[in-house]
């Protein structure tokens, strides 16, 4: 596994303090649907934004939704052993952009995790870089893991394909976004999600008038080309079929442990488009 380039960002901000449970996490998430049969559920990615929230802040990480409060998906995140989630409460078409501006600012949040694309709605995966752009705040892309904070500064580890990784310095506050490369969710219990509590705020709605205007469709992907191989003779068939690619866009593990090798691997497979 390699380390690319670091990344410095200077300047303190004052009164943060210099331990991973000192900081003020937010947890955007949002609802869901299962990739199958489309029944609500909570969006994966965002769930992994809560569990490394929860690695971070533990019971002070805190949950905030743009939505409907009634969403009963909405307890799955509650289940991951959350006693409160907060939601700014709008009706479905509306922008959230604006209502998660206002919160934020007006808040002492110095790190706000989210996933990288939402599984409903426009799913455009703009929110994270709109929202930094409006706070003014940096923003990363494919955080994997917080190593640690000094003076108002987090260390993380940043995704990058194939399995590598880069390490970055980040000036807080900061929007961060993950995806599978960050630490897999823990399952939902039955029990904290129902006693959790869904805290609704009443906040002024703002219209989504490009949404308004658009047509939403579902995402198809694209079928993956197959090598044609023109060979007459069966030697020949399977020279083709087992000749090494040229590109030398490989990656070379070495002394890497047997979890770091099969994450590279079923990375590059889903890269691939064999795994979905």
């Amino acid at each position: 596994m390699k380390s690319g380039f670091t990344t410095s960002f200077p300047g303190l901000h004052p009164g943060y303090g210099d331990t991973m449970t000192d900081l003020n996490i937010v947890a955007l998430v949002s609802v869901g649907a299962h990739p199958t049969s489309g029944r609500p559920r909570r969006a994966e990615q965002d769930a992994r934004a809560v569990e490394l929230g929860l690695r971070l802040a533990g019971q002070n990480l805190q949950l905030l939704h743009a939505g409907d409060p009634q969403a009963e998906a909405l307890r799955g995140y509650l289940g991951m052993g959350l006693e409160q989630l907060d939601v700014l409460e709008q009706p479905e078409g509306a922008d959230a952009l604006p209502l998660l501006v206002d919160y934020l600012q007006g808040s002492r949040t110095q790190l706000v995790l989210t996933g990288s694309q939402a599984e409903t709605g426009e799913g455009s995966g703009m929110l994270p870089f709109l929202l930094a752009e409006r706070l003014g705040w940096p923003m990363v892309v494919g955080l994997a893991e917080v190593e640690k904070v000094e003076n108002g500064v987090a260390q993380v580890l940043q995704a990058l394909p194939r399995g590598q990784r880069r390490r970055l310095k980040v000036r807080l506050p900061c929007v961060a976004s993950v995806d599978n490369a960050a630490p897999v969710a823990r399952q939902s219990a039955f029990g904290p999600a129902r006693r959790g509590q869904i805290e609704a705020h009443e906040v002024t709605v703002v219209d989504d008038s490009l949404l308004a205007e658009a047509s939403l469709q579902p995402a198809k992907s694209r079928p993956k080309r197959l090598k044609v191989i023109k060979a007459k003779t069966g030697a020949e068939r399977m020279k083709a079929a087992t000749a090494k690619a040229s590109g030398g866009g490989g990656q070379v593990l070495k002394d890497a442990s047997p979890q770091e090798g099969a994450e590279a691997i079923f990375k590059l497979l889903i890269e691939e488009g064999v795994l979905r």
